[in-house]
């Protein structure tokens, strides 16, 4: 017998980008970016957004416009600015941009979309005309912008325990430093 027919190579050349255990939209969408809860926030910040504005859209009439267009504005906003924010997250993007940058990026922006969205909510829910199609809008409005707040709050925390972390390295080196050298 042969050698060459009892052993066959063993490892399979390049499987190329069709082959590959992830292909397509999915090898270059990475969920691990974010933890699950945050996940999560952004998923229902997402959808709360996007049913608000699509609530809103329907409303054929209005006697007290302004707070019905205000609100439009910012329910399409805050969907494209969460969308935005996903996409960076779960995309190559993320790679490319410093990570510090986006984590104070999406810190701010959710704290200025929960803010402004609340607001105008509650500026909706002083104008409307008591429609179902309103009061779906509100609903949603109001819950979109208790998840953007959330999400404010867990990165808060989040830096909070962060910076717990350095600081016991800072005071170590502080103390370090007044103690007399020959002691």
């Amino acid at each position: 017998m042969e050698n060459g027919a009892v052993y066959r190579p063993t490892t399979e050349e390049d499987p190329g980008p069709a082959r590959g255990a992830r292909s397509g939209l999915a090898a270059c969408c990475n969920l691990g970016r974010l933890r699950l809860p945050r996940r999560v926030l952004k998923g229902l910040q997402l959808l709360l957004s996007l049913l608000a504005f699509i609530c809103e859209e329907v409303v054929s009439q209005c006697t007290l416009c302004g707070g019905l267009y205000f609100f439009e504005f910012v329910s399409s906003s805050a969907f494209l600015l969460c969308l935005l924010m996903l996409i960076v997250y779960c995309t190559p993007v993320y790679d490319r941009v410093d990570a510090g940058k986006v984590k104070s990026s999406d810190f701010y922006i959710t704290l200025g979309i929960g803010c402004v969205f609340l607001l105008a909510s509650i500026i909706f829910v002083s104008t409307h005309d008591q429609t179902s199609a309103e009061i779906a809008a509100i609903v949603f409005g109001f819950l979109a912008s208790f998840m953007f707040l959330a999400d404010f709050a867990i990165m808060v925390y989040e830096k909070r325990q962060e910076s717990q972390k350095r600081k016991p390295e800072a005071t170590v080196r502080a103390e370090a430093l007044t103690e007399p050298l020959n002691a």
